[in-house]
């Protein structure tokens, strides 16, 4: 469980092995970590502070700044807004997409593509194309800000015609927190990041911060070596050691990553 406390012995702990260093690693969910969550996917901006701390960490703190997200991998630095683009990684960690424009995106076998391709055309029939969010290796359904009735006949209309296809090797039925997704099973947050902790010294410093039940894999395979943090109005059962009410205690801990950059500068 969580320690349900802001200022903890382990956030102290950790901003004093980040002042003590000139490397350092910040990994970031989006929705509702960075964002709040909104109805139109497309408007979903960063709190305004926390879009200004994100400009002066990658602009002043050798902070090597990584998204991942549920979104397509290119569709997150647009919203983000931010002078220095970061490494993303979207669709769970299917896709990468680097801060020079070189994009990796795992291999899709035909199966899982006619899958897809087959679930999309199903649920556009079922009238829930305004709903519905195609990626390169995922396809959901967004039911946040409905009514609750309406919630509960796109919900059943979407496992009705999702279900079926988890029987197809490599692939994951999951809810998330406003829909549903089928998605490769393959691709998750937490092998994003195991190869970002492959990539670097284990001397960095790294924190991760997520608020989502996709992001619980991200925190098991980072606790022992990095922070862990849910963000989170109300606390629940997490792996992750810390836990941050968004937005006004994100902005505290990100001011308190650029101080802790200065320390070390």
């Amino acid at each position: 469980m969580s320690k349900a406390v802001a200022e903890s012995k382990d956030l102290r702990e950790f901003f004093q092995k980040l002042s003590g260093t000139t490397d350092r690693v910040l990994i970031l969910d989006y929705d509702g970590t960075v964002a709040p969550f909104s109805t139109d996917r497309d408007r979903a901006y960063p709190y305004p502070e926390v879009r200004k701390l994100l400009n002066e960490i990658t602009s002043h703190c050798r902070t090597r700044l990584i998204m991942i997200s549920e979104r397509s991998a290119h569709e997150v630095s647009p919203l983000l807004g931010i002078e220095a683009i970061p490494e993303v990684w979207g669709t769970h960690g299917a896709e990468r997409l680097l801060p020079d424009g070189r994009y990796e995106g795992a291999e899709v076998s035909d199966e899982a593509l006619q899958v897809f391709s087959e679930a999309e055309t199903q649920l556009l029939d079922e009238n829930l194309g305004y709903l519905l969010d195609v990626r390169p290796a995922a396809v959901a359904i967004h039911w946040r800000g409905l009514k609750e009735s309406e919630i509960l006949t796109v919900r059943k209309k979407a496992y009705r015609i999702l279900e079926p296809f988890v029987f197809t090797p490599g692939l994951l039925l999951a809810e998330f927190d406003g829909g549903i997704e089928i998605r490769m099973r393959s691709a998750s947050k937490g092998d994003a990041v195991r190869t970002i902790l492959s990539e670097i010294s284990e001397d960095v410093p790294v924190a991760y911060l997520g608020d989502d039940a996709a992001d619980e894999d991200a925190f098991r395979a980072l606790n022992g070596r990095g922070l862990t943090v849910l963000v989170r109005r109300k606390l629940h059962f997490t792996a992750a050691q810390i836990w941050l009410r968004p937005p006004d205690e994100v902005v505290r801990f990100l001011i308190d990553w650029v101080k802790a950059c200065e320390i070390g500068a």
